[in-house]
């Protein structure tokens, strides 16, 4: 029994949160607001990613990085923990897995290289060699935006029978790339890594969501995922269109931590540099939105203790 079948049950998770790392206003890491906010995730149900880009991971050294999922793994939290791998420097990336290898996770986020932007055999030994060194179940990141090409469609073919290849994240922002996937390879399973896509997503087979608006909104996110699997689709539009808009309004994740700090939810908004708060001028927006799905969130409640 290969490490997928083992972890089916915990893997099984229709919302994972790509988890903010919180920072002093000095720059240092917040472990107290970390805790906090990895709870108020496991409260919620949702799975844990640590360290993808909306966790700053490429901003932090290998020991802070570490210290961050050593941190989480003692707080021994009901839900799964995904861990990102990415970068450029693949040896760097075999000795992080080699690291987390020995740590109680779950799952890992296996990055495209970053700059070098390789071809179709290029991107199979890069993520063949990580998926050798894993121990855990993988899901495979496909974000153009940021690695400058799609992952290929024939190579994750071949790449999804590994025994360690269990997902992909999906985040080109294309639908019909979505589906190119889908048809190449039935078995995987594919989640949205676009939060505003998610209905969409889920009618074409999308298993779950990798979410940045999960962080603000933990149990209303899950609710809106839960609805999309389900083809619930009314009154989810225009208003979490509208929400998830905002905090994409400049470089993620300088909107959902401005907006966590608003929500006293973080005690500092900082990020580490090139990011910067002072990127997003008014918060406004920021704020109205929050106001609206916390408005939806306690009229589902509200109609759920009335049934």
């Amino acid at each position: 029994m290969n490490q997928i079948q083992e972890s089916n049950l915990s893997l099984n998770c229709p919302l994972w949160t790509a988890l903010v790392t919180p920072f002093h206003a000095n720059g240092e890491i917040d472990f107290t607001s970390l805790e906090a906010i990895a709870r108020d995730q496991a409260d919620a149900g949702n799975g844990i990613l640590l360290l993808g880009s909306t966790g700053e991971g490429l901003a932090l050294s290998f020991e802070e990085q570490l210290s961050i999922v050593e941190y989480i793994c003692r707080l021994s939290l009901a839900v799964p923990l995904m861990v990102a791998v990415g970068g450029h420097d693949l040896p760097s990336q075999l000795k992080w897995l080699q690291t987390c290898n020995r740590l109680p996770v779950q799952a890992y986020l296996l990055g495209s290289p970053l700059y070098a932007k390789p071809g179709p055999q290029g991107q199979y030994l890069w993520f063949r060699a990580l998926l050798d060194q894993a121990k855990y179940p993988c899901m495979l990141y496909n974000v153009p935006s940021r690695s400058g090409i799609d992952l290929d469609v024939e190579t994750l073919a071949k790449l999804q029978h590994h025994d360690n290849c269990w997902a992909l994240k999906e985040a080109s922002g294309e639908l019909e790339q979505f589906l190119r996937y889908r048809q190449a390879c039935p078995e995987l399973a594919l989640y949205s890594g676009e939060d505003a896509m998610m209905p969409y997503l889920a009618s074409a087979g999308a298993q779950g969501l990798v979410s940045v608006c999960a962080n603000a909104w933990p149990e209303a996110t899950r609710a809106y995922v839960e609805l999309s699997l389900t083809a619930q689709n009314q009154g989810l539009f225009p208003l979490w269109q509208n929400a998830i808009a905002p905090l994409f309004a400049v470089a993620n994740p300088i909107p959902v931590k401005q907006l966590m700090f608003e929500q006293q939810v973080l005690s500092s908004p900082t990020l580490r540099p090139p990011l910067t708060h002072t990127e997003l001028s008014d918060s406004q927006a920021l704020v109205h939105q929050d106001q609206l799905i916390s408005q939806w969130q306690a009229q589902r409640q509200g109609q759920a203790c009335l049934n």
